[in-house]
Parts: C-alpha cells; sequence; structure tokens
C-alpha cells in the first residue's frame, strides 16, 4: 500500500484525527507556482494510488504522486513532504 494512502486513511479513519486540520497541497500545472491546495475534509474518496474531492460540483482526481505536502494546520507538522527537483 502507499504510504500516502495510508497518511489518509487514517485523517478519515482515525477518531483522534480531524481531517479539518490538515490541509493537502499538489502539484498543479497552470496554477500560480504551479501548485493548489486544498483542506483534507474535503476529498469524497480515496483509492488504490489517488484521491477525489469535488470542486464546483466537478469530481477532481488528483493521483498520489503530484501530492507534495500534508501539513497540520493547528501544529504545522509535516504527516508527508515530497522532495521537488
Amino acid at each position: 500500500m502507499h504510504p500516502l494512502k495510508n497518511i489518509l486513511n487514517k485523517l478519515f479513519w482515525n477518531e483522534k484525527e480531524n481531517p479539518e486540520d490538515y490541509k493537502i497541497i499538489y502539484i498543479h500545472r497552470g496554477a500560480p507556482g504551479n501548485l493548489k491546495s486544498l483542506n483534507a475534509s474535503c476529498i469524497t474518496k480515496i483509492g488504490k494510488s489517488w484521491f477525489s474531492f469535488k470542486d464546483n460540483e466537478e469530481e477532481k482526481i488528483i493521483p498520489f504522486h503530484r501530492v507534495t505536502l500534508i501539513v497540520n494546520l493547528k501544529t504545522g507538522e509535516y504527516l508527508w513532504r515530497k522532495n521537488l527537483k
């Protein structure tokens, strides 16, 4: 199982975690700095190598390899950080 899938599952299934406390930053070509972000609570489904969320009623799928950072908004702790070249 992909380590990022484990992290996302923990955010949704561990009673001690609240997805609203986490921000996910991902690569999105054409966006300022080629990055976009969303609150983890926006995730609607977690697949084997991707997650989906709704953006203006349109379902978007983000492959795990595009996720660069998951940060706890309350503590500033990084749960996932991908080195960009």
